[in-house]
């Protein structure tokens, strides 16, 4: 869920930047998000990693300028956009897939590769990464720092009215994305549980997921973050987003990966940590809660971080690729 809504959120700030763009997916069939894509979609019977043969024919047959891969794709599929003369953009969420890009091989091929996270949470390049791109002179390594929909007053005056809440007066409860984890297929009942507990102790919460508010377009959960007083989130993009509205914050990781990326907001003193468990979660919101100075120095420090709008940074970077395969093909 988390590459489709990035990838969303990217498309759609493409489309705003070139309103006759030909902006395509390929998709699982499978994903609970397929049948609602709001642009164009190949639907394959699963990831599109693992369908080389379809996706090459698609590019044979839609010849694309740029072909973004999240987090995926194969090598037989880069080197096809390459043929056909695609610029490649490879965005990498995990260590396993930054590697993958820093591969020799994979250098030659992509043009751009984004990392999905601020450099804080991601880490600066290293010694041997910083290495290889001297010796290649490619790709373009950006940091994407938060990707976030753009909202507005009437956006949040909206949602609000909807919540029934006035701003700043509520927490917010973010469990997040829209598929399981492994062993933890029960994480959005357990965040609903805590969010319930603080309600009846007289904390006006609202809970965007199952059950309660929600599911919500991005640009209208980001304005809820801007309204809350404090916001609960996954470890994952949604505390981020949180973090790059200026919001004190409760971390829960619930993925593997989001654990690391917890430890380092904790460090950095922009978040407070809780356990995957109702009493936890309740125990670390009412803390912050009660404590005025405290929840104000956290949201000091996330406003402090200067995270960067990384739909503007990729926008910048797609029309800097399509110049310059403009300026090659007048040549």
């Amino acid at each position: 869920m988390g590459e489709y809504a990035r990838s969303l959120a990217i498309a759609r700030g493409a489309g705003e930047r070139w309103p006759g763009a030909d902006i395509r997916f390929v998709l699982s069939r499978d994903a609970p998000y397929a049948a609602d894509a709001p642009f164009p979609a190949t639907l394959l019977p699963s990831s599109a990693t693992f369908h080389s043969a379809a996706v090459i024919e698609l590019f044979e047959k839609w010849r694309p300028e740029v072909v973004v891969f999240d987090n995926a794709g194969r090598t037989a599929q880069l080197r096809a956009a390459r043929r056909l003369g695609a610029r490649i953009v490879y965005i990498s969420a995990r260590q396993r897939q930054r590697r993958k890009a820093f591969r020799w091989l994979w250098m030659t091929l992509i043009d751009e590769h984004w990392i999905a996270y601020p450099e804080f949470i991601a880490g600066r390049l290293g010694t041997i990464e910083t290495l290889k791109l001297k010796m290649t002179g490619r790709p373009t390594v950006r940091f994407l720092d938060v990707i976030m929909a753009r909202g507005g007053p009437a956006t949040r005056a909206a949602v609000l009215a909807r919540a029934g809440c006035a701003a700043g007066s509520f927490l917010l409860v973010v469990p997040g994305g829209g598929t399981g984890h492994p062993g933890v297929d029960d994480a959005a009942q357990r965040f609903a549980a805590a969010a319930r507990a603080l309600a009846a102790g007289g904390t006006p919460t609202v809970y965007v997921g199952p059950g309660g508010v929600g599911p919500l377009p991005q640009a209208e959960l980001v304005e809820l973050m801007r309204a809350s007083r404090l916001v609960v989130a996954n470890g994952g993009s949604t505390l981020l987003q949180a973090i790059a509205c200026g919001k004190a914050c409760v971390a829960v990781p619930i993925a593997k990966d989001q654990a690391e990326r917890t430890r380092r907001c904790v460090a950095a003193g922009v978040a407070r940590a809780a356990a995957l468990d109702s009493a936890s979660i309740v125990q670390a919101a009412t803390q912050l809660l009660q404590d005025d100075a405290d929840r104000a120095a956290l949201a000091a420090r996330a406003a402090d971080l200067g995270l960067a709008d990384g739909v503007e940074l990729a926008v910048q970077a797609l029309s800097g690729l399509l110049e310059r395969k403009c300026g090659a093909v007048r040549a």
